[in-house]
């Protein structure tokens, strides 16, 4: 019988066969299999390695808004700041005192809340990262908190330099615009002395970091803080290596551009007192009737070169031996009927200024009258002894003197001491007073732990808030969380020569202070008060001279007729007047906008061009407000320059020669002679 074969149906395997072949199925054949699964085995492994290395991103968001956001990137263990919807990396932020290199996972510690990523590094550190309330539309903020897990740890968080400019934090000897060519070791951000300390940082500092694209960083005044800088690579926040267990807090803020980010940082002002300019008495000071007739003859000098405005600045020390005259009769406890230390209808029409500051000698009557009262804890700074009940004052040296401060945080010791002040001002007929030594710790110069009340820039700050009370026609020589008082600022002393030290250090000092709030300053004297290696350059007086007009005071140290010949006294005094018809009703103007806005009166070129890079650089140039710019020229021997006039599509008019210039240009080789500054009004 003929059979037919077995038909099957298509797209089915029957089991029984498929088993029945793998049985059947000799030993080799067996064994290839085996390898060919392992081989697939590992392609696959091999395959997701390789995906991993090279597909996926190095970079991995960890917090995101609508403006902005944070990512993680591995390869350098940083944080980088993002704009949207753009996708522009705005900082990059370098973190320390952690394992860097290990990723945070993608699912945090506060994954319930979109507007938080938690991470800790285990035993090192943890993260917090969160989206803050915007100061304005248009800008993103972020908190960002590390917490220290162990007590030895301490966190550094380095922002980058990289193609960006920084602006702000501290003053520093050799002052830069912007901060990225600045160098300076990690050290408390803490106000100091130059003069004293010149590796130290200055009498004005903010915890307020911008940069050139538009980005901000703060730091609350009430976290430790060390800053260093490294030149041309980063600036970094730590928290002291001394103290255990200290977390690091600040807030980043983001915005279209770096005005716009300034912008958003408001600022605070009553009114200007007009007191330009400022001649310093250098005169005889043994003997208060040698002060007095010295006082007189320089009246008389200024006088005679038809200088005859502004105020007659007496320093510490001749304001102390005109007070001894005085003998304060009411800390005496009686009124004595004496002649007045000082008469000052005898300068008029100048007026005279006194100065003080809150040291006194431990030799002086002040301080033994304490002793002798049984006042000294509550009156000046004072260290409580081990095993409590005894305190000791906190000496220090101020102008080669051992000396006490006064202690700040009794309401008792401001309360006498701005009494005193009060008195003196009368006594002496002076209309305004300048306090020096107000920058500085006490506490950390002697390495002792300050009391929470006076830690880092606290003594500063509550002397400046006493002071205000004084009135505007107050002058302090620091500043710290202080620049929304009615108080002038005083710069710090400059070397007499053509040094970022120096003359070229003007410029950049004045946008320091200016972009961190403390706009009405006393600049350094014309020519500079320290020595120089040019003593009685006639040229670097006359470029000196030239700067300060634009500014809100101008100061001298040696008048014109001393050092130079009599065309420069003829140029002093057109200065002088250029600055009272010309720069005060500019001033005026826009301490009005500062008081509204917060806007700096005096701008960087980036303010009128915020997204144009050659502006980000320029430190011989300002801005008076939107309207007039000054060039002046720092470079000794030359009489040109190469002038950057910013916002492009605006004009601007030379004012020395009337032409118009485009802005958004560079004029190059622009003539600048000995006698001419280019001023240019838009």
């Amino acid at each position: 019988p003929s059979t037919m074969p077995l038909t099957r149906r298509t797209g089915q395997i029957p089991e029984a066969n498929w088993t029945l072949g793998l049985r059947e199925m000799t030993e080799p054949w067996k064994g290839a299999v085996g390898c060919f699964g392992v081989a697939v085995f590992f392609a696959m492994t091999i395959g997701i390695i390789s995906w991993q290395a090279v597909e996926q991103s190095p970079e991995e968001w960890v917090l995101r808004g609508r403006a902005g956001g944070m990512l993680w990137e591995r390869r350098r263990g940083a944080l980088l700041l993002r704009a949207l919807p753009a996708g522009r990396t705005v900082a990059v932020i370098a973190v320390g005192g952690v394992p860097a290199a290990e990723p945070p996972p993608p699912r945090d510690h506060c994954w319930h809340d979109g507007g938080t990523f938690c991470y800790a590094w285990e035993e090192d550190a943890e993260l917090r990262l969160s989206l803050e309330p915007p100061p304005a539309p248009g800008t993103e903020c972020y908190g960002v908190h590390w917490t220290p897990l162990r007590p030895d740890v301490v966190l550094k968080d380095c922002f980058s330099m990289a193609n960006i400019s920084w602006y702000g934090g501290a003053s520093i000897r050799a002052q830069r615009w912007p901060l990225n060519g600045a160098e300076s070791l990690a050290q408390p951000f803490v106000s100091g002395d130059l003069s004293k300390d010149p590796t130290g940082y200055g009498p004005v500092l903010e915890r307020y970091f911008l940069s050139s694209t538009g980005v901000t960083v703060t730091v609350a005044p009430d976290v430790p803080l060390f800053l260093s800088l490294e030149s041309d690579r980063h600036f970094c926040l730590e928290t002291p290596a001394d103290r255990a267990s200290v977390p690091l807090h600040y807030h980043l803020c983001v915005s279209p551009d770096v005005a716009t980010a300034h912008r958003h940082v408001g600022s605070q002002l009553l009114s200007l007192p007009r007191r330009s300019p400022v001649w310093r008495y250098h005169g005889p000071a043994s003997s208060a009737a040698r002060v007095k007739r010295g006082l007189r003859a320089l009246a008389r000098r200024l006088k005679r070169h038809r200088l005859q405005e502004g105020v007659l600045a007496l320093g510490e020390h001749c304001t102390a031996v005109l007070a001894a005259v005085e003998d304060l009769p009411s800390e005496q406890g009686k009124r004595q009927q004496s002649a007045p230390a000082w008469d000052p209808a005898l300068v008029e029409p100048l007026q005279v200024s006194i100065t003080l500051s809150p040291y006194t000698s431990i030799a002086s009557p002040l301080f033994l009258r304490s002793l002798r009262d049984g006042t000294v804890e509550s009156s000046w700074l004072s260290l409580q002894l081990r095993g409590g009940g005894c305190s000791v004052p906190l000496l220090t040296t101020w102008k080669g003197q051992l000396c006490a401060r006064l202690n700040v945080s009794s309401q008792a010791a401001l309360s006498w001491y701005l009494a005193r002040a009060r008195r003196l001002r009368q006594a002496l007929g002076a209309s305004y007073v300048a306090f020096e030594g107000a920058e500085g710790n006490a506490f950390l110069e002697q390495d002792v732990q300050a009391p929470a009340e006076l830690a880092g820039d606290r003594y500063v700050t509550a002397l400046a808030a006493a002071l205000a009370v004084l009135g505007n026609a107050t002058v302090i020589s620091a500043g710290a969380r202080s620049s929304h008082l009615p108080l002038l600022v005083q710069m710090s002393p400059l070397r007499s020569d053509w040094s970022h030290a120096g003359l070229k250090g003007v410029i950049p000092s004045v946008l320091h202070y200016s972009l961190l709030g403390y706009n009405f300053l006393i600049p350094e004297a014309v020519g500079g008060s320290l020595a120089g290696d040019t003593p009685g350059d006639a040229e670097l007086y006359v470029r000196w001279l030239q700067i300060v007009t634009f500014l809100p005071v101008m100061a001298f140290s040696t008048p014109p007729w001393l050092c130079c010949d009599a065309w420069v006294v003829n140029l002093t005094r057109q200065c002088i007047q250029r600055h009272r018809d010309f720069v005060v009703p500019l001033l005026l103007k826009y301490s009005q906008e500062w008081l509204h806005l917060g806007h700096p009166i005096f701008r960087p070129a980036w303010w009128l061009s915020p997204t144009d890079p050659t502006a980000f650089t320029i430190e011989d140039e300002f801005l008076i407000g939107d309207e007039v710019l000054v060039a002046p020229i720092t470079e000794k021997g030359q009489t040109w320059r190469d002038i950057y006039l910013p916002g492009e599509g605006q004009l601007w008019m030379d004012t020395n020669s009337a032409r118009v210039f485009d802005g958004g240009t560079i004029l190059r080789n622009y003539s600048a002679s000995l006698a001419e500054v280019p001023v240019f009004v838009k």
